[in-house]
């Protein structure tokens, strides 16, 4: 208000000294005074209204151009001041070669492969047009507070018109799930380990130690990623919900997230929502990893050598509950016996307890 009153002020002023110029010029300078201001009025006063109002809109159009520029600034400022870089839209067409290289896509958009300053990155490009710009600045202003090894860095961002993509770290070695189910090569042991323990470190900290308390929500080996020493990277997290750490473990989740075969029974139940939503999908993880084998099913020769279908977590438990050497039964073949078996026995017992159906008798992801 205050702004809008002064550039008005500042406008009507200099119209105003115009005017008074003018007047003092045209009129006062002729020696019969009354007679010349008699024969001018009407011409003179359109004169005058015709500057006022050519200075208003001039100054209107001024004003409305400012405090556009403010707004996108402001809009701009929680990212900026953050330390990423706002890339326009033809810089990240150019860079991806008018998105001609798709390396993945999922829920919330399709991610292509592209090189910025001579650097290789990963731009995903939000699709959803109707909440684009909710999950856009949601995901921008999370992730921008966010920095732990294993979770995914956001590099920069671009906001244009319908036009809303994020630029992320690459991860040379793609996806878990390209990783464990879909690679001609066997994910070694030692690997895997790692990978289960970086997880649960990066959820974590996204639980336990961000300024807002985190839920992911769609833990699954698609959203982890792994880089050329095959760090883990929890990815996708931006578009999770946020929960006040001075209120209760509860939220209230508008539409279910989530993916088959990791979803926890609340949400199926419609039961309140906390982190133990992720451990129990990390559960659902660790148990692929360990096995090699899908949350969503597969086929098992049981002991009369009849091919059935079987449930991952029902399957484990019964192992473990009936074998005495259930940990040659259940372990991946593709490892070939290569493996630690004490480190193996304790990943699978903490996935059983983080699978389980009381939510309140999982362990946290710290633990």
């Amino acid at each position: 208000g205050n702004f809008n009153n002064y550039l008005e002020g500042q406008f009507h002023t200099d119209c105003s000294l115009a005017n008074l110029s003018i007047i003092r010029a045209g009129v006062f300078s002729s020696g019969n005074v009354q007679g010349d201001y008699l024969k001018l009025p009407v011409g003179f006063v359109i004169a005058i209204g015709l500057v006022e109002i050519i200075c208003l809109v001039f100054g209107w159009a001024y004003l409305h151009k400012e405090l556009g520029h403010i707004h996108n600034i402001g809009q701009g400022y929680t990212a900026l001041r953050s330390g990423f870089k706002r890339f326009t839209y033809k810089e990240l067409k150019r860079a991806t070669k008018n998105f001609s290289s798709e390396i993945g896509r999922g829920g919330s958009g399709v991610v292509y492969k592209g090189v910025l300053e001579g650097e290789v990155v990963a731009i995903k490009r939000l699709e959803d047009v109707h909440h684009g710009e909710a999950q856009f600045w949601s995901e921008v202003s999370i992730i921008g507070r966010i920095n732990h090894i294993n979770l995914l860095r956001l590099l920069g961002f671009c906001f244009e018109k319908q036009s809303k993509l994020l630029v992320y770290e690459f991860m040379e070695n793609g996806s878990l799930e390209k990783n464990l189910f879909n690679s001609s090569s066997t994910l070694a042991w030692d690997n895997r380990f790692n990978i289960a323990l970086g997880t649960a470190k990066g959820l974590a900290y996204l639980h336990e130690e961000c300024l807002e308390w985190v839920l992911h929500c769609d833990i699954k080996p698609q959203n982890i990623l792994l880089d050329k020493d095959f760090t883990p990277k929890v990815a996708d997290f931006g578009l999770s919900k946020l929960l006040d750490r001075g209120g209760t473990n509860v939220s209230s989740f508008s539409r279910v997230r989530g993916t088959r075969g990791y979803m926890a029974p609340e949400w199926i139940l419609n039961q309140p929502i906390t982190s133990k939503v992720d451990v129990y999908s990390y559960g659902i993880l660790v148990l692929e990893m360990v096995t090699g084998r899908s949350s969503v099913g597969f086929e098992q020769v049981d002991d009369n050598g009849e091919i059935r279908s079987a449930q991952l977590i029902p399957w484990v438990r019964e192992m473990v509950g009936t074998r005495q050497q259930w940990i040659e039964e259940i372990a991946d073949p593709s490892l070939s016996g290569i493996y630690d078996k004490l480190k193996m026995e304790i990943l699978v017992k903490v996935a059983l307890k983080c699978v389980g159906e009381e939510r309140d008798a999982r362990p946290t992801m710290s633990q």
